[in-house]
């Protein structure tokens, strides 16, 4: 495996401080983001897609630094019921795509989106029960006719590029579950796999460990943030997993983003590699870095500390005492 870095915590940097930062901590690869939530700090994606001089001039900036580009990233939402936003979003996939192809960067990350509720709604709408029976017959509707042509056209670009598509599993979110994924990726194809981040499956409940186990065994694993998520019991009792407070409201939320061993043990940690491994999956483990109790430094190194304690580093050999 290796060890990375989602670089939107680095945006005060430019692009030349951010690689000889992530460098001097001893990682393999960052996460590029190329608009939308992650911003364009780290990429220029109409200069690079302009001109090959230019893109090979980035890739020779990160070799020099030993680096790889793990993914690209553009998490935004392609099917939103805002026609400006779904067409902001959409277009930003497809140049990503493209640019993916062209630097030979395998994953593209980002959200599967949530439309409205049905043909004249305004607003997104994210159905998570079925009843009262007007949730169900919003779901059905968003899958038949927004989330799942979407996903089949992105699909066949995708396999066209030789690129692959990490959807991270995140609440508000259309696929946001193992179920979810695999339900999206049986309809439109195995280009269409997730990003998985442990910290969103925690907070809903899920086993990451469990998860890995499903999401491995159907080949759709295609990229994994590295994130942790504190559970507080006492504000789960006052407000549920469904917390609609603020981030910043640290001391009463249910449920905070945390760094890596900060809100689940290390030995959570290590049975998640290990799964990962087992499963299939050996590739990057890229640090996302949004502990709102702790320096973007300092929440950095604590992650990069804790991961390479326990990462997999090598290949196993034969089992010489068996």
């Amino acid at each position: 495996m290796k060890l990375g870095v989602f670089t939107p915590l680095f945006n005060n940097l430019n692009f030349d401080e951010m690689i000889e930062k992530v460098a001097a901590a001893g990682l393999q690869t960052v996460e590029i983001g190329t608009g939308g939530s992650p911003g364009t700090a780290h990429c220029d994606i109409d200069a690079l897609l302009a001109s090959q001089e230019a893109r090979q001039e980035y890739a020779a900036k990160l070799a020099a630094k030993g680096l790889t580009v793990s993914a690209f990233s553009c998490h935004h939402n392609p099917i939103s019921p805002d026609p400006a936003v779904a067409k902001e979003a959409d277009e930003l996939l497809r140049k990503t795509i493209k640019l993916a192809s062209l630097m030979t960067v395998p994953v593209v990350n980002c959200f599967s989106g949530v439309s409205g509720g049905n043909a004249t709604d305004t607003a997104v709408n994210w159905p998570v029960l079925p009843w009262p029976t007007e949730y169900n017959d919003s779901y059905e509707w968003q899958w038949e006719n927004k989330l799942i042509p979407y996903w089949k056209e992105i699909n066949e670009i995708a396999v066209a590029a030789d690129v692959k598509i990490g959807i991270e599993l995140h609440g508000g979110f259309l696929c946001h579950t193992p179920y979810t994924m695999l339900k999206l990726r049986e309809a439109t194809g195995p280009a269409i796999g997730c990003n998985l981040d442990p910290s969103h499956l925690w907070w809903q409940g899920i086993d990451p460990v469990g998860a890995i186990k499903i999401l491995g065994k159907a080949g759709a694993i295609h990229h994994f943030h590295a994130k942790d998520t504190y559970l507080d019991q006492d504000n789960i009792n006052m407000y549920g997993l469904t917390d609609m407070q603020p981030y910043g409201n640290v001391q009463t939320r249910a449920w905070t983003f945390r760094s890596v061993g900060c809100g689940h043990s290390l030995q959570d940690w290590s049975d998640m590699i290990s799964a990962l491994r087992l499963y299939g999956y050996d590739y990057v483990l890229s640090i996302e870095h949004e502990d709102p109790i702790m320096s973007i430094d300092e929440g950095f190194n604590r992650a990069v500390t804790n991961l390479k304690s326990i990462m997999i580093n090598e290949m196993p050999t034969d089992m010489w005492w068996a």
